[in-house]
């Protein structure tokens, strides 16, 4: 984008901001509402499809460490592709052709998994854009396959009736490509705006609030004009940002690029959020993250946390390390009673191609989510989330080793006359008690109080046998596939 064009996006984004009803201010955007949507949904898919896709290998990091001795992927690189003079990160760009790549396929089958909303990366630290943009050439649409892939994605998940959203790790590519100016590469000056690899500034010894070198206001107003055109040009329903916002440089733009896009949403008629981790926004203004973890306790804001199909790699890789549909299904019922939402990703191949292990756990969580989804969708937290000895960790990059739970361990949630209970392991003998709904002989105790009224297993056409006394709930399961949580439906008087 010439200066000029640049000079005229910022003052338009101004006078966007300046005609509110949001300012630029945290005392403005601390107004901002959860939409209604977003804490009825409660599931939703992530996508990383990229560059990185077609090198395959280790993570979604490979740009940045194929370039650094130290690191695996650089042996990798040189054996298979050649040497970084010769073949650069670049050069995957002619390779992305992206010739499975079916978009109404993909959202078909997100609806089939159950999933509310689906959220495409519009551009990773690599710094290759998934959209057609006016800032930079270096995008999906200009090359490699020259499609628009933000666009095909959002008119297909609309189709299907799901929401679209998209997110931004654009903030760290000031940094992110800086290790192949240490040796002969294809990272070399000239570097200005406009070039890919640009800025690749040295990186921080420690990415914290503060780090130097403090990001130019050159690069700091790409970011935001990018950031606003994404909001403007794809009207996503959630804008989310990876880490490296919190920096204090970013503060200002960031505050700017929400107003522009809450008001944009208000003009628009559509109820939009920014998720975002770290603390890089206040309290308020937005949708806390918690990356790979979860709660102890249900919390009274709505939260979300995103994770990966995968514990190794965000994007497809040669060598994935897979969780299992009951794993992620009992991090649904846990994320959901503590009043969040799970943001799974997956990985598309290079070509476009969704792998089969992805599908197959897909289906599994959509026919579970089937048969049990009323107890997710549009749910509230119950007086108590979690009953049993087994809690999840606190805090983020926590759900590399997954809770074993036991036959004592429930999840609970709530809505209309009904309490939902999660069943997290099927009992040996086949009958579980919940002590949380024990009936209570004592008006003083904050024991439950309810009459119940009825018992039902959820997907089954068989009434279980259930009773309730001092002790807790006593059901007597008789369910065939063991596998996956089971869930009561608790219907009180």
């Amino acid at each position: 984008m010439k200066e000029l064009v640049m000079k005229d996006y910022l003052q338009n984004i101004d006078r966007a901001i300046q005609q509110g009803p949001f300012l630029d201010t945290w005392d403005s955007l601390s107004s901002a509402k959860v939409p209604a949507w977003f804490a009825d949904a409660k599931f939703g898919i992530f996508i990383h499809w990229g560059l990185y896709s077609i090198a395959a290998h280790k993570n979604e990091w490979y740009s940045r460490n194929m370039y650094i001795r130290e690191k695996e992927e650089w042996d990798f690189h040189r054996k298979t592709f050649g040497a970084h003079t010769e073949f650069g990160y670049k050069d995957f760009i002619p390779l992305f052709l992206a010739e499975q790549f079916d978009p109404q396929e993909w959202a078909e089958l997100f609806a089939q998994a159950g999933a509310k909303y689906v959220m495409q990366v519009a551009e990773h630290h690599d710094g290759f854009q998934m959209y057609d943009s006016a800032v930079s050439k270096w995008n999906m649409a200009a090359m490699g396959a020259h499609r628009d892939v933000l666009g095909e994605v959002k008119a297909a998940c609309e189709k299907q009736g799901l929401r679209f959203c998209t997110s931004s790790h654009r903030a760290e590519h000031w940094f992110f490509m800086s290790h192949g100016r240490e040796f002969a590469s294809d990272v070399k000056e000239p570097l200005v705006r406009g070039d890919f690899y640009w800025p690749a500034m040295p990186e921080p010894d420690h990415q914290d609030l503060k780090s130097t070198p403090y990001p130019s206001e050159e690069f700091l107003q790409d970011w935001l004009v990018r950031t606003c055109e994404l909001a403007e040009k794809y009207e996503p329903a959630l804008l989310y940002f990876d880490w490296w916002v919190q920096h204090e440089a970013w503060k200002p733009y960031l505050k700017k690029a929400a107003a522009y896009y809450y008001n944009l949403s208000v003009r628009k008629g559509i109820q939009t959020a920014v998720c975002y981790k770290h603390d890089a926004m206040m309290w308020g203004s937005g949708i806390p993250e918690v990356e790979r973890g979860s709660f102890r306790e249900a919390k009274p804001y709505v939260w979300q946390t995103d994770t990966a199909i995968a514990n190794n790699s965000w994007c497809y890789t040669d060598s994935l390390e897979y969780k299992d549909a009951g794993e992620l299904i009992r991090l649904l019922a846990d994320v959901v009673s503590k009043n969040g939402n799970l943001l799974l990703n997956i990985g598309p191949k290079g070509d476009g191609s969704i792998p089969d292990t992805d599908r197959q756990i897909l289906m599994q969580i959509g026919d579970w989510l089937n048969k049990n989804g009323e107890a997710v969708y549009g749910s509230r937290v119950w007086r108590v989330s979690h009953e049993g000895p087994t809690q999840a960790s606190e805090g983020q990059f926590t759900d590399a080793c997954a809770p074993q739970y036991q036959e004592k361990d429930f999840r609970f949630t709530s809505k209309g006359g009904s309490i939902y209970v999660f069943a997290m392991h099927y009992p040996k003998h086949g009958t579980i008690t919940v002590r949380s709904l024990a009936k209570s002989t004592d008006q003083n105790t904050p024991k439950f109080h309810g009459l119940i009224a009825d018992v039902k297993v959820l997907g089954e056409e068989r009434m279980p046998v259930w009773t309730v006394d001092a002790e807790g709930l006593h059901v007597k399961l008789l369910i065939a596939d063991r596998r996956f949580p089971v869930v009561l439906r608790v219907q009180v008087v």
